[in-house]
């Protein structure tokens, strides 16, 4: 297990920095529009064997990316997803430590602003693959990640990064607006801690309000990882039905912004790419973390 991030390093190498600046165009109104789809109903929240809420998000199609964001969000395009479980929260600084302590791999909590409940960060790529792994085998799940390359097994029934496309259509939750809530940033402050409110540091998570399917900071506290690596024009060739991300390439993505985000930084389409051992950070260190999906287990969750 200890090859996971030195395997990870030397297949990306060292890509060249993708600084995805804020950008000072107005932003359209909501004129109210969502996507069509199936909504969970109040059983869809579990809590697993680790004590980590979760939410079902339901199989359903989602319009990806915008034509008000940078160009690396275009063209917008219809995506189809399978159901899949999601953390309600952004894993906390109590739940790696947790887990770290059940393992000899799994490093002790790396984060800068300490506090059991606020968001785990300062976590590179490989660091949140390896989680994953670790929280799988606590539950006697599959793991996803190869630990000599680091790729996915989306077949396993463990725990993994999720993809772009599931991490948007999470994020929207039926929106079309430029955020989950709408399209307005004056409505940002209630749903997330970002550079206006969150007082240069992570906050505790679960503490603005919660997407319409019960998730929280989506927006803003940390950036999150996604398990697919990054291409700028990737959009115009993804697959319409679960995108998994380009096959190769340096950088991995990061979703939703962090509190040293702007408004704009924090919109649900916007997307970065980060080297994924952090040696020419987009984002500072201290904002980036994750959280986990899985695909449901009839035995378990039923």
């Amino acid at each position: 297990m200890a090859t996971l991030g030195c395997r990870i390093g030397a297949a990306v190498g060292l890509g060249a920095l993708v600084l995805l600046a804020g950008c000072s165009a107005d932003l359209p109104g909501d004129t109210g529009a969502s996507d069509a789809g199936p909504r969970p109903s109040q059983r869809e929240t579990i809590v697993t064997e680790g004590g980590i809420e979760m939410v079902w998000i339901p199989a359903g199609r989602f319009r990806m990316g915008s034509d008000a964001g940078e160009t690396d969000e275009r063209p917008v395009h219809e995506v189809a997803l399978d159901g899949f479980y999601m953390d309600r929260y952004e894993v906390t600084q109590e739940q790696w430590a947790r887990l770290a302590g059940q393992s000899e791999w799994l490093a002790p909590d790396p984060s800068h602003f300490k506090g059991p409940d606020r968001p785990v960060e300062m976590i590179r790529w490989d660091m949140a693959a390896l989680f994953a792994n670790v929280r799988s085998r606590a539950e006697g799940l599959e793991p996803c990640y190869d630990e000599e390359t680091g790729e996915c097994n989306f077949e396993a029934d463990g725990y993994r990064l999720p993809t772009e496309a599931e991490w948007e259509y999470a994020c929207r939750a039926g929106s079309r607006g430029e955020y989950g809530f709408g399209s307005d940033p004056a409505a940002l402050a209630e749903h997330a801690w970002y550079a206006e409110n969150a007082s240069k540091k992570s906050q505790p998570v679960g503490r603005k309000k919660p997407n319409a399917w019960g998730l929280f900071d989506m927006h803003g506290n940390v950036a999150e990882w996604c398990n697919d690596r990054y291409g700028e024009d990737y959009y115009a060739r993804s697959a319409a039905d679960n995108p998994r991300g380009p096959a190769e390439g340096e950088q991995y993505v990061l979703r939703g912004g962090a509190w040293n985000s702007s408004a704009d930084g924090c919109r649900s389409a916007r997307r970065v790419g980060e080297d994924p051992g952090f040696a020419d950070a987009c984002f500072a260190r201290d904002a980036i973390g994750l959280r986990c999906v899985r695909k449901p287990s009839a035995a378990r969750d039923e």
